[in-house]
């Protein structure tokens, strides 16, 4: 089979001493050995995970009545994050089925990373609904399960319970989505391991691959299908997560642009915090040559895209409560921004609205030190967003002896903070046991879009111009290397 490529797009593998062994060699070493910045990070993420057990089991054995919720904020920081991580769980799946289903090769070094970041993005997630309950034992009667306690079953029609399938059937494909994508590097890692313990469970991980053309034929069709079935999960979990809002009667969430406006606001912070992972892998493991500047460009370029839909749905909730004569609706965009929680209002459209347009500057959009900081402007611009959504909306109601400001107590920071740090902890084990860029797509990718690529078709190129008198065909890329061990 041959293929070609435009000679002015830049390769997605660098480095003129690549081949198929040392790709091999680079992709698998943070597996083989500690580094002491990765050591360091586990120690530091893994106290603040111990800490937000601790903040957890302090709210079940107190109550919720710990965290800084009041007469009129009964949602506060707990649904804020769990929108948050949800909307942050969202980009991982969309990136590898969509950039699958559409054969778009800079996949290669994201994809894995950003599979694994819904994995737990999501498991952060699903911990706030839980915990907000109080009675946390009481947890499994949200599910429709036959019980011996009478007619006790749950409301079909509220989007609470819709949350509830929808997010456990997207964890369920993503978590399938992501394994099977694993399984021919668990091989390739148990053909390279001396020991026989490792062997043995990278065996048993790998589920005995051995990477005959049947397997990998079973595992591109298993791809497609998993990459079609979380496509439009991912449309419609945080449609339903919207659904928590929309359908409510209280001014400031009952609108009709919430289910767009929370997709592509999720993909906006999605593709931001893979943005912030993707970085520090690859300044902690040496990822230069496979995680390039055409990666971080390209996903910058939807970051700018998504960041104008959401300043664009904002702008149109604006209109609409204006446009609507409601004065409560008129009344609660008004509170947001010039009331009390105005600060919180201004740091929201700074981040999401305002700093997202730089990237349309090209020496800033190919800058790593900007694209990390404006990542991280965007994932807490995303957090207020979420928050001034709940707490302004509910903080001033009908009663005004009833209004009150929220503020969070250590419980709350503690388990924020604590989620962080469970998902960053996560994430550095995850780095350290798999492959964190999948090494079988890099190869697929290394005879088309590698530097070596380039070099060797300049080569025959310049070869085809003396022979044919002047004259340059496309030219095909053949054998690069014969050393294909691994």
């Amino acid at each position: 089979m041959h293929a070609y490529e435009s000679e002015f797009r830049e390769p997605l593998i660098n480095g003129l001493d690549k081949n198929y062994t040392k790709i091999t060699d680079d992709l698998v070493a943070p597996t083989e050995r500690i580094t002491p910045m990765w050591l360091i990070a586990t120690l530091i993420t893994g106290a603040g995970a111990c800490f937000f057990v601790f903040c957890l089991t302090w709210t079940v054995w107190f109550g919720i009545g710990t965290w800084g919720l009041n007469k009129t904020i009964g949602w506060a920081w707990d649904i804020t994050n769990f929108v948050w991580w949800i909307g942050i769980g969202h980009a991982g799946t969309l990136i590898s089925a969509i950039l699958l289903l559409f054969r778009q090769r800079y996949r290669t070094g994201i994809n894995r990373a950003a599979e694994a970041m819904t994995i737990f993005a999501v498991i952060c997630a699903g911990m706030f609904p839980i915990f907000h309950m109080g009675r946390v034992w009481d947890a499994p009667f949200i599910f429709p399960i036959p019980n011996t306690r009478g007619p006790v079953w749950v409301n079909f029609n509220s989007p609470l319970l819709w949350d509830v399938f929808a997010i456990s059937t997207y964890f369920s494909v993503s978590l399938l989505f992501w394994y099977s994508g694993l399984m021919p590097d668990f091989g390739t890692i148990r053909d390279r391991s001396k020991g026989k313990l490792r062997k043995w469970i990278y065996n048993i991980l790998s589920f005995g691959w051995q990477g005959t053309a049947k397997q990998w034929q079973r595992f591109e069709s298993l791809s497609l299908v998993l990459a079609g079935l979380s496509t439009p999960l991912v449309l419609s979990v945080h449609t339903i997560v919207s659904f928590d809002f929309a359908t409510s009667v209280i001014p400031g969430w009952h609108t009709t642009i919430f289910p767009p406006y929370f997709v592509a606001g999720a993909i906006f912070s999605g593709f931001a915090m893979v943005e912030t992972l993707m970085l520090i892998s690859r300044k902690m493991f040496s990822l230069e040559d496979y995680i390039t500047i055409n990666h971080i460009e390209s996903m910058n370029k939807i970051i700018v895209l998504t960041g104008s839909i959401v300043g664009i749905a904002y702008l149109t909730e604006l209109f609409i409560a204006w446009y609507s004569g409601f004065m409560y609706e008129q009344f609660a965009f008004y509170n947001r921004i010039l009331g009390k929680y105005f600060w919180a209002y201004t740091i929201m459209m700074t981040c999401n609205v305002v700093t997202p347009q730089f990237y349309w500057i090209k020496s800033i959009r190919r800058n790593l030190y900007w694209t990390f900081a404006l990542s991280i402007f965007v994932n807490i611009g995303m957090w207020f967003e979420r928050f001034v959504i709940i707490v302004t909306s509910l903080a001033d109601d009908y009663l005004p002896s009833s209004w009150n400001y929220f503020s969070p107590t250590w419980v709350d920071w503690g388990i924020y903070l604590g989620s962080i740090s469970v998902f960053l902890f996560l994430f550095l084990l995850f780095s350290r046991f798999f492959p964190t860029i999948a090494i079988a797509e890099v190869k697929a990718i290394f005879r088309i879009s590698s530097e070596v690529a380039k070099v060797e078709r300049a080569k025959a190129a310049n070869s085809s111009t003396a022979s044919n008198g002047g004259f340059v065909g496309l030219q095909s890329v053949g054998p690069l290397n014969k050393d294909d061990k691994n």
